[in-house]
């Protein structure tokens, strides 16, 4: 396990140079059963990749360049060992739009943790206030390597790259526990793989990879 880490450092080293795997199966079908899955897939979106494509037009504040933001939460979501559960049918009632409002400090805004709750969490069995804590929790387990936090410049990276750079600053997160997504030539997400009780594991075969070439990252602002 240690051999990792020269390799992690070489890694945060070629950021610091240049600073100074996605989910494939289909989805399951209809009677995707509330609290049957098998692990979580924390997905982080780079927000200046989001705010160039997505993002254009709709004055989100995450959006806002006086803000700087970098990786917000995606969503949290409950994966099959291959495949995963959408639009689950809950007991649980629907949170309010203040209890959704409220996780805009992560996930960038409210209306994002409301869509995330109905596609993806009425599928983890929690309650809204029990999933969004559990976004909240997942969030914290994971460090931000310190290079993106405070991206100077644009700067063209490969998808290993940006892996070393999370594992080197998460020692308990595995290699295949992560990968990295694009859209357009631009990093979109880094997804890392959860158990149900938040600890790093190893992602499911239907993980793959789908950047192949160096890719965009933007500086935030």
């Amino acid at each position: 396990m240690n051999t990792r880490f020269p390799l992690a450092a070489a890694a945060l080293a070629a950021v610091a140079a240049l600073t100074a795997p996605i989910l494939t199966a289909p989805a399951a079908h209809a009677g995707d059963v509330a609290g049957r899955f098998d692990y979580y897939v924390l997905a982080l979106s780079w927000s200046p990749s989001w705010c160039a494509t997505d993002g254009q037009g709709r004055n989100e504040p995450q959006c806002d360049p006086r803000r700087r933001t970098g990786f917000v939460v995606h969503g949290l979501w409950p994966q099959y060992e291959r495949g995963w559960p959408a639009n689950c049918a809950t007991p649980e009632r629907d949170p309010s739009r203040r209890e959704s409002q409220a996780m805009a400090d992560v996930m960038g805004s409210g209306g994002l943790a409301w869509y995330q709750w109905q596609k993806h969490g009425r599928c983890s069995g929690l309650s809204a206030q029990g999933y969004y804590q559990a976004v909240r929790d997942a969030a914290a387990a994971v460090t931000i390597p310190p290079v993106f936090r405070m991206l100077p410049r644009d700067v063209r990276l490969p998808a290993p790259v940006v892996e070393d750079a999370f594992i080197a600053v998460n020692p308990a997160m595995v290699r295949d526990g992560i990968t990295v997504t694009c859209d357009g030539g631009r990093v979109d997400e880094v997804r890392i793989c959860l158990t149900r009780d938040l600890q790093p594991r190893a992602c499911a075969p239907d993980s793959r990879r789908d950047c192949r070439a160096p890719m965009l990252m933007e500086a935030p602002g």
